[in-house]
């Protein structure tokens, strides 16, 4: 009987300290999932409306082949560089397929390039060739490839310009005969541009306008008749930087 007391106060206490003991014991912290990456995704999709501003050249070479009504073997009256600066702005879409940008652009500046060098054929002596061009337009495709908010593209496409001709007495700069000409030709041109918020993004761009060689005919400011007809020929570059703010295209949180 003794032991079976003894025993009986052995689990007692037992089953007493047990519940304690698991008690004491530190329980296993808590710990969160740690949050998964998210990489920001610079979408260039949408419509841009921006402003640019820059400078550029223009290369002009003028040969007569026709003074005063009688056509002449032509003889190159001389080349100039028409330069100075530009300003306006931009607008046009894009779209965007994995890293690829495509997009339609029309960009209308207003110019103040201006140029002139002495004329050089001999019935023209004293006289000097000046030409100024006042106003571009673009209007080109785009192809493109984006590192999140960085893109490099290509343009090209079609481009005109607001040309006068001059001549004019170079000791005393009276103009003899004039002309004005809406100028058609071709553009490529690349540039770089970085996104700096979702919305807005800044470039660096380079152009070259081809426009050939035309036949453009002055009209003298005495006679109002015809004085002389010149083969000119004009090619542009010009640089710029852009600012654009584009609506329709957020940018996109990727897991």
């Amino acid at each position: 009987m003794k032991k079976i007391l003894l025993g009986a106060v052995g689990l007692a206490v037992v089953g007493m300290t047990a519940p304690a003991g698991a008690a004491d014991m530190a329980a296993r912290p808590y710990t969160k999932a740690p949050a998964p990456m998210v990489a920001a995704i610079y979408d260039w999709t949408g419509f841009y409306i921006g402003l640019n501003g820059g400078g550029g050249s223009a290369h002009k070479c003028w040969d007569i082949n026709n003074d005063l009504g009688a056509a002449v073997t032509p003889f190159r009256e001389g080349c100039h560089n028409a330069t100075g600066g530009m300003a306006g702005g931009q607008l046009g879409y894009r779209w965007q397929s994995m890293n690829w940008v495509f997009g339609l652009e029309a960009q209308g500046d207003w110019a103040n390039f201006r140029g002139s060098n002495p004329n050089q054929f001999p019935a023209l002596a004293g006289a000097t060739n000046q030409t100024k061009i006042d106003a571009f337009g673009l209007f080109t495709g785009q192809v493109g490839y984006a590192w999140n908010s960085v893109l490099w593209y290509v343009k090209g496409g079609a481009a005109v310009a607001n040309d006068s001709y001059n001549g004019i007495v170079t000791t005393n700069g009276l103009v003899l005969d004039s002309a004005h000409q809406t100028r058609w030709g071709g553009t490529v041109g690349t540039g770089l541009e970085f996104g700096f918020a979702p919305q807005w993004s800044v470039a660096v761009e380079y152009d070259h306008i081809f426009m050939g060689n035309q036949n453009v005919t002055l009209t003298s400011v005495v006679t109002g008749l015809p004085s002389r007809t010149d083969n000119i020929r004009q090619d542009v570059d010009m640089a710029t930087v852009r600012v654009n703010w584009r609506w329709g295209g957020p940018v996109i949180a990727k897991y």
